[in-house]
């Protein structure tokens, strides 16, 4: 098997790096290399930084239907392409093929929304005194560095690229150097739709020295970056002593409320499908599942039956099919807090042993009364495991629901529409799912609270965060 070695992309040109260093990308289906990251230098990040100059500078003066047709071209070629980029995300992230489909078309959903919404940022006329004018523009705030993760690598570029460009701002993207290729193929459509030199850069390396070499640059005036909360914290505490604007998508540790009205069979099933999407490893994923005490053992095994059920696969055709953890590493994590839980007492129903052979695969994990001092209650496992507790009162379940310092997803169960509205304002977190596991559209905002980052990604608020709000008074002499 050939292995790809791949270029940055850099005032609207393919170019290799300079430096010999390159990282692995390794298919974690099968465990071997299919390409070589380079090691952007300080050099090449200064010349993608001008190169972001260069772009702003057009495509600010671009006028906002003429931007948004060439997003919208892009956003076509990735439906043109659906089937080569899914196969080369399947193989770089270990999805399979139908989920990897879903990305892509989620991800050219997300860019045509934000295309046409950048025609949209409406300013206002402010009543003034007579012979004067109020009026509020929104600007583009200028080049953004957007900094972008493993588990969704095309439609998380997607969504930063595709609001950045439409407000009116260049990007340099630095997606992870685990998952490159998804990032390049979205890259490559730009290019190809026509987007002008320098508007859209990409570079390739170790994230840490990128990150901070790019925030520094005067050049840079924002960062948008997903991720896990330390190095989110580490960007804020930078982008705020440079006063940069920081937009940040952090980790969860999502809580489920089940309610002993609803249909245990209906909802377990639903919720095994939302639960092993990707292998778990969704920020919004359900992790902490709390059940009401009157259908837990039901819920609970009605669940576990449904997760035992999966097939083990990567890049295979229809459904009931999971993918592999992303890496050894990840997957040895995954391992031990299942042994954490149970050595404090879990009980497990199904799953928690790894598959020999290639690839990176755990099985499906289901951990009943996982006491709350499992390290597994506390951190975000981000992978197939789904943890069950039970409760019967309300106050008590939305105590332990808010009791980590994560805040992005929620989702409550129940036909009662009073308990519904109560429990859904109490939940402290950005995205509520009532009777839904859908928490994320093109046309709505996206984002958490506390430990899980500020700012929102998507709908309307999504392409207001890449843009500045300017004040104009208008008088007479």
């Amino acid at each position: 098997m050939s292995v790809r070695k791949l270029d940055l992309f850099i005032g609207g040109a393919w170019v290799p790096a300079s430096s010999s260093e390159v990282l692995d990308v390794v298919n974690p289906a099968t465990g071997e290399t299919i390409a070589h990251v380079p090691v952007a230098t300080p050099a090449e990040l200064d010349a993608a930084a001008a190169s972001a100059a260069e772009g702003f500078a057009k495509w600010r003066r671009t006028p906002p239907a003429a931007r948004c047709a060439i997003i919208l071209r892009a956003a076509g070629l990735l439906r043109e392409r659906l089937e080569s980029i899914s196969a080369v995300m399947s193989s770089e992230q270990g999805k399979p093929l139908q989920e990897a489909r879903a990305e892509t078309l989620r991800a050219a959903e997300l860019i045509e929304w934000a295309a046409e919404e950048g025609r949209r940022t409406y300013g206002q006329t402010i009543p003034a005194p007579d012979g004067t004018r109020y009026l509020t523009f929104w600007e583009p705030i200028g080049p953004v560095l957007a900094l972008t993760p493993w588990n969704f690598p095309l439609v998380s570029p997607a969504r930063k690229v595709g609001s950045s460009l439409a407000a009116g701002c260049s990007c340099i993207l630095k997606p992870s150097e685990i998952t490159p290729l998804s990032a390049i193929e979205l890259v490559r459509a730009f290019a190809d739709a026509g987007l002008p030199p320098g508007v859209l850069n990409l570079v390739l390396g170790n994230p840490a020295p990128i990150s901070r070499h790019l925030l520094e640059h005067d050049v840079v005036r924002a960062v948008t970056f997903t991720g896990s909360v330390p190095v989110g914290k580490s960007l804020s505490e930078q982008a705020g002593r440079l006063m940069k604007p920081a937009l940040m998508e952090l980790g969860g540790h999502s809580p489920v409320i089940v309610f002993g009205d609803v249909d245990v069979e209906k909802i377990a099933k639903a919720a095994v499908t939302a639960k092993f999407r990707n292998a778990g490893q969704v920020c919004t994923s359900p992790t902490r599942f709390y059940v009401q005490a009157s259908i837990y053992d039901a819920f609970v095994a009605a669940f576990a039956r449904h997760a035992a059920a999966l097939r083990l696969g990567a890049q295979g055709e229809g459904t009931g099919v999971m993918g592999p953890v992303v890496s050894e590493r990840r997957r040895k994590a995954l391992s031990d807090l299942i042994e954490d839980a149970c050595a404090k007492g879990a009980r497990v129903m199904t799953g928690g042993k790894l598959r020999a052979g290639a690839g990176f695969f755990l099985e499906p994990t289901v951990l009943a009364d996982v006491p709350a001092a499992a390290r597994i209650m506390n951190e975000e496992p981000f992978g197939p495991v789904a943890v069950f507790n039970r409760f019967t009162a309300v106050e008590e379940v939305l105590a332990a629901a808010n009791g980590l310092p994560f805040g992005l997803a929620a989702y409550l169960f129940t036909t009662n529409l009073a308990a519904a509205r109560q429990v859904s304002q109490e939940l402290d977190c950005g995205i509520v799912g009532v009777n839904s596991f859908s928490g994320s559209n093109p046309e709505t905002p996206f984002g958490g609270n506390k430990d899980s980052g500020h700012g929102r990604e998507g709908g309307t608020e999504g392409v207001r965060e890449y843009m500045t709000l300017k004040f104009i008074v208008e008088g007479t002499l």
